[in-house]
């Protein structure tokens, strides 16, 4: 199967947003340990909300390309 130029970018554009938000959640593991406490749960939370909006955007620029 023949994968055109256009389907490559939308893959590598999901696959690099993805990768971006798991580094940022072990970043978020890393820097407040196993126990996240009351501000590391708000920045998990803050990533994941992050991460609803930026893959609706990613989706809207794929969508438009």
């Amino acid at each position: 199967m023949d994968i055109d130029a256009e389907m490559r970018r939308k893959i590598v554009v999901s696959i690099v947003s993805v990768g971006a938000f798991f580094a940022l959640f072990v970043g978020i593991g890393v820097t407040y340990g196993p126990d996240l406490g009351d501000t590391g749960g708000i920045a998990l939370v803050g990533a994941i909300a992050l991460f609803v909006l930026v893959m609706a955007g990613v989706g809207v620029y794929l969508q438009d390309c």
